[in-house]
This record gives C-alpha cells, sequence and structure tokens, in this order.
C-alpha cells in the first residue's frame, strides 16, 4: 500500500487551500493510500491520529515586543521544532511520498529538506504566489504588482506590501531571501501548479524546477432535481478590495433590468460596502454545506469579479457543479476554467460597465443563462472531476516511485 505524508498548516477549513486539501485527503484514502498527516495545532482543527506530531500554534498577527520580533523571524524563517517532529514522524511511519501544501511562514519551507534528506519523493501543491511573491498575492495597494518577480524580493519591504508595515514587510522580504540562498523549493521533486497563469509565474522564479499543472478538482455528482433558478446574482468569497466586490456592487446600481445581488462572506471592506451599496444583499459568513449550496443552486448566475490573479478558483468549481453560469474577470487563471460565452462571460477586471452590460443581458436571458450553466456542468466533468484530479495525483506518485 502506497503511503503518503499530506503537509498543511491549518487542520481545519480555512480557506480554498484547506478544501483542497481535505478533499484530496478523503479521495486518496477512498483510493486505499494510507495518509499521514502533518500540521500546526489549533483549536478548530479537525481529529487525527498524529495531533501529537502537529506543531505548536504560531499567530504572527500577535507578536508586538522587539524580542517577541526578533524570535518570531527567526521561527518564521525556519521553524525548528516544525524540522524535528517532522523528523520524528517520519522516522515512526516512514511514508513513500511527502506531499506539502501551504506550509510558510508557520511550519516553513525548511521541512522540505527533512523530507528530502530522509529519503521521500516530494511534492509540492502550489495554491498561490507565494514562491515567486514574498506577499502571497501579486498585490500592492490594491492593484496587481509583478515587481518582486521582475525585480528583486526587497522590493516588498520597499513598497511596505504587507497592511503597510516596514517591520512585517521586511520579514517577508528577507524570508524570501533566505528561501533563495537555503534552496528549499528547489529540493522538490515536482510542484503542483492548479492553472498554466500560476505554472508560468513560478517557472520565472524556479526555471529549473518541474512544474505540472494538475488542475483542482471538485464532486461532479450534484443532483439537478432541486436547482431552480430564482432570478438573483451571487458572490461567494472574502470581502476585501482584490475581490473586486466594489466593481460588483457598482454594476448592480447601473444595471437597467436589475435583479437582486446577493453577497456572501466578510472581510476588511464589509461595513463600509454596506452603507455604500444598500441595494445589495450582504449575508455574511454562511458556512459550507446545505445553506451555501442552495444560494449557488438557485442563483442566475455566481459572479468571481477578482481584480487579483487568481489561481484556480473554488468558487467557479462550485457554480459548475450546480449547473450555474459564472461571470469572471480577465484575470490568472479565471480565462482557463471559463469560456467566454459557452460557460458564462468574461470581463475587464474593474469595468463596471462591462459587466453591467453582461448582467443585464442575463437578468432578461434565463434561457441563456441555464444554457450556459449546462455546459458549465459538462466543462466540469470533463476537466475539473474530483476523480480525475486524485487519478492524476497517483500517476505522479506512481512515476516518482518508480524511479531511483
Amino acid at each position: 500500500m502506497m503511503k503518503i505524508l499530506l503537509v498543511n498548516k491549518f487542520f481545519y477549513i480555512k480557506g480554498g487551500a484547506e478544501t483542497v486539501y481535505f478533499q484530496e485527503r478523503d479521495m486518496l484514502k477512498q483510493a486505499g493510500v494510507e495518509v499521514i498527516d502533518f500540521s500546526m495545532q489549533h483549536e478548530k482543527n479537525f481529529p487525527s491520529d498524529y495531533a501529537e506530531y502537529f506543531v505548536s500554534n504560531v499567530d504572527y498577527h500577535k507578536s508586538s515586543n522587539l524580542l517577541g520580533g526578533v524570535k518570531t523571524a527567526v521561527n518564521f524563517i525556519h521553524n525548528a521544532e516544525a524540522c524535528k517532529k517532522m523528523k520524528a514522524l517520519l522516522e515512526k511511519e516512514r511514508p513513500d511520498i511527502v506531499h506539502f501544501h501551504n506550509i510558510y511562514h508557520q511550519l516553513t519551507p525548511a521541512i522540505i529538506k527533512v523530507a528530502r534528506d530522509f529519503g521521500c519523493k516530494t511534492v509540492l501543491t502550489a495554491h498561490d504566489y507565494k514562491i515567486a511573491c514574498p506577499s502571497y498575492a501579486m498585490l500592492r495597494d490594491g492593484k496587481v504588482c509583478d515587481a518582486c518577480i521582475n525585480g528583486a524580493v526587497y522590493n516588498a519591504f520597499k513598497y511596505r506590501c504587507y497592511e503597510g508595515s516596514a517591520f512585517k514587510s521586511l520579514l517577508l522580504s528577507l524570508e524570501a531571501t533566505w528561501q533563495y540562498i537555503a534552496k528549499n523549493y528547489q529540493a522538490i521533486d515536482v510542484i503542483i501548479s492548479p492553472s498554466e497563469f500560476l505554472r508560468g509565474v513560478i517557472k520565472h522564479t524556479l526555471p529549473n524546477s518541474r512544474i505540472d499543472v494538475i488542475v483542482n478538482g471538485i464532486d461532479d455528482s450534484q443532483p439537478f432535481d432541486n436547482i431552480e433558478d430564482r432570478g438573483y446574482l451571487l458572490f461567494v468569497g472574502r470581502i476585501s478590495p482584490e475581490k473586486g466586490i466594489e466593481t460588483l456592487a457598482k454594476a448592480h446600481q447601473m444595471m437597467r433590468n436589475k435583479i437582486p445581488l446577493k453577497i456572501v462572506g466578510h472581510g476588511p471592506i464589509y461595513n463600509e460596502l454596506i452603507e455604500k451599496y444598500p441595494d445589495a444583499e450582504f449575508l455574511g459568513f454562511v458556512h459550507q454545506g446545505e445553506e451555501l449550496d442552495n444560494l449557488i443552486k438557485h442563483a442566475r448566475t455566481v459572479i468571481v469579479p477578482s481584480e487579483c490573479n487568481e489561481n484556480c478558483s473554488m468558487s467557479v468549481l462550485e457554480a459548475m457543479s450546480f449547473a450555474r453560469p459564472i461571470v469572471g474577470s480577465r484575470i490568472g487563471g479565471i480565462p482557463e476554467q471559463i469560456r467566454d460565452g459557452i460557460d458564462g462571460a468574461l470581463f475587464e477586471p474593474g469595468n463596471a460597465q462591462q459587466l453591467a452590460d453582461i448582467l443585464d443581458d442575463l437578468a432578461i436571458n434565463p434561457e441563456k443563462a441555464q444554457r450556459m450553466g449546462l455546459n458549465a456542468h459538462d466543462r466540469l466533468c470533463g476537466k475539473y472531476a474530483m476523480r480525475d484530479h486524485v487519478q492524476a495525483l497517483l500517476n505522479l506518485y506512481q512515476e516518482l516511485l518508480s524511479k531511483p
């Protein structure tokens, strides 16, 4: 039986990366793979047989005094406890492959070489731009930025990229510089990128690394019997500037054939947008499960108006799974997911008028929306089905294990 150690710093659903991580974990188990967990301690964690090996909880948002800052800086770059506990777990379980997901800052990429030196094959799924961009998101002052990718990583400090803080931004630049010196990412056998766009970004930083595109997967067996278009627009995600919510709210105001707009999620500009856009219905945070599924399956269309470089958006895939058309911005990996005019529509990021025109068209053409939604579901089954995602992973694992 193949034995895989799956590594992610959060062992509860915190975001899209964790959704992918736990889906993979469940499907690998169903495929007969023995799965071992390595993560960080947290009160929200799901149960695990390996929790005793989990690393002490680290919360970098709480470090304040200078001594704490210096200690924070060291752990931020190289977490010695994580390296020690991973080595102990490797010695006990002896996995064939260690598959890393979101490990930055808390577990740190130092653990990659621990696995490699132990003799394990190593895989890392890149869920964001961290390998190339010290602050994860390729954003500066709410706009797309590639200064560190095409220049030097000290730009993160120069432009105060993280919360406008000189200290935190310096820490990010130092950490990125250390990774360049330590070559931890070069110790990975294969980096998995969920989109061609992200693959290109990482290739710029790691030109000699093997980077395979394996798109995110999702369950494509959702029943269709209770899906009913109730004539509203839907956004699901973090309420922050780079997600393009304000552009969506403006577009909704500009619509000639206005239908309701429901906005699900929370974030830093939530209260500000509620005041500015009273016509939109802000529902706050909704837990994943039946309540959120019902909101998606009854929408006329799901909108992903991002103004940042999305990777392989789970919001798009969730809409596809319920045969909903998607209106998305033409940025990052989104155009790889949505075929313009077939599964939905694409618009230029930040262009509220263009978005309003698309939404107006769908507001008065429910049959068109339904047709696009069915096309989206067909695309999901053909390209983004979870079983195909897991089979691609298993094929990669087998290939790695066949090599000396």
